[in-house]
């Protein structure tokens, strides 16, 4: 089990991954990752194309999603943490078999200790624009003008759609109180508006770029310590609407915090370059620290 957060214990988000030499029902795993209750578990397995480093399956308490990054980050840290896959000093390049195909980790090791995990997203896709400003603020129980009329609310997806909320100020954010009956009656059959992504631009950490919360009733998820799949679209969102400054050379770093308001900081790097208009590459990453061991009998 470990934490997405450098160097803490109890902070960041916890992820449960197991390795597996046998197949697993679908539904045996789906019982453990709601009997654990965390927001992923992970199952490797030995990859189906022997090029390839593992196969990796990923379930939240409700669902199996088709890739998810800080389940991805943890994994990759995890293989190499504990020597899973051989590792050698510096730069590691290993490809995992996910639902939605083949996802590009990068694992660092310095001085003999894995310092970061990276993952390759896939390029993100912007959807539909939101504009029933009134329903959004309902949802989150701030008023209209706590809402940014300035920018778009929009879905956005790097293999599992986001709807991105932008809101004016961190008091704000501590404010919202999620409405699931709300949620139930107007967003969750639509699956482009059924995982909130509600951020500011307003830190508490000064190295900061963006605050954001995640809420997901549809994966059991009631709010996320930190979400690596919404990451890498935050990202773009934050380019797109020319809310970071423009770098003529078309590379971006941006680091999100997500967490807070839930007592568990986390944390999570966002490297994204771009060509005109056109995205090229997405990565998100960070450092985790794990928690502890044991084994499940089934």
């Amino acid at each position: 089990m470990i934490n997405i957060k450098p160097d803490q214990r109890f902070g960041g988000n916890q992820l449960a991954v197991f390795q597996s030499s046998i197949p697993l029902a679908t539904n045996v795993m789906q019982k453990i990752a709601r009997e654990l209750n965390l927001s992923e578990t992970v199952f490797i397995f030995p990859p189906s194309d022997q090029t390839k480093t593992k196969k990796v399956r990923i379930f939240t308490p409700q669902i199996e999603l088709p890739v998810a990054g800080h389940p991805t980050v943890g994994t990759a840290f995890l293989l190499g943490l504990e020597n899973w896959v051989e590792t050698v000093q510096g730069v590691n390049e290993w490809i995992l078999e996910e639902g939605v195909g083949d996802i590009r980790v990068t694992v660092y090791k310095e001085h003999d200790k894995i310092t970061k995990a990276e993952m390759s997203q896939p390029i993100p896709k912007f959807g539909e624009v939101y504009h029933d400003t009134k329903v959004i603020a309902d949802l989150l129980s701030l008023s209209v003008d706590e809402i940014d009329t300035n920018l778009p609310i929009q879905t956005i997806s790097s293999g599992v759609p986001f709807l991105y909320i932008p809101v004016r100020s961190l008091d704000a954010m501590k404010r919202i109180n999620f409405r699931n009956d709300l949620w139930q009656q107007s967003f969750s059959a639509n699956k482009d508006t059924q995982h909130i992504f509600v951020f500011t631009l307003e830190t508490v950490n000064p190295s900061s770029t963006v605050h954001g919360r995640m809420f997901a009733p549809a994966m059991g998820i009631t709010e996320d310590p930190a979400t690596g799949n919404a990451s890498g679209p935050l990202g773009a969102y934050l380019i797109e609407h020319a809310l970071i400054p423009f770098n003529e050379n078309g590379t971006y770093t941006i680091r999100s915090e997500q967490g807070l308001e839930m007592g568990r900081p986390s944390f999570v790097d966002i490297s994204i370059s771009k060509e005109g208009n056109d995205y090229k590459q997405v990565k998100i990453g960070g450092a985790c620290v794990k928690v502890g061991e044991g084994k499940i009998y089934i």
